[in-house]
């Protein structure tokens, strides 16, 4: 009797610790997890038989495989940016939904007030000229981090 409760013990905990779930990143990379939760941007998820928790940015990941029924939930459409008319497609994000990305440039500059501009239209006229650069080169996520002398730098990336 103690064997038979054995083996439904070790059955039970087996698929409580096995992958349920697969990841499927828009670069054609799959991981193989237990999904744990989706918010603010990220996806919570382990490892198979670990208790750490690891997250990744959801602009990262296409789609949320769930292996015992099949059911696929997309999580974030691929974004293509192909030449500098395509800046408005590029997403500004901030550095803690990079996670997952790849960073491919640095690039930094001078946010050039003109006579009569307001903070907040400084700030856009910014955002559309790093937006412009970074649709121009085929990068669809940016960061952007300003300083307070005016100048700013910029975070490209891609999948």
């Amino acid at each position: 009797m103690k064997i038979k409760f054995l083996i439904l013990g070790i059955l039970f905990t087996s698929f409580a610790f096995s992958q349920t779930h697969q990841i499927i990143k828009h670069n054609g990379e799959q991981l193989d997890v237990n999904y744990i939760k989706q918010d603010n941007d990220l996806l919570y998820y382990s490892l198979n038989g670990s208790q750490e928790q690891f997250t990744i940015s959801k602009y990262a990941v296409s789609s949320l495989n769930e292996k015992a029924s099949s059911k696929s939930e997309s999580i974030s459409p691929k974004i293509v940016v192909a030449d500098k008319k395509d800046y408005s497609l590029v997403k500004v994000l901030k550095p803690s939904q990079t996670i997952g990305l790849k960073e491919v440039e640095n690039f930094s500059g001078l946010s050039t007030k003109t006579k009569g501009e307001s903070p907040l239209a400084l700030k856009e006229h910014t955002e559309r000229r790093i937006k412009t650069k970074s649709a121009d080169n085929g990068y669809p996520f940016v960061t952007i981090v300003e300083k307070p002398d005016g100048k700013y730098q910029a975070i490209a990336y891609v999948y």
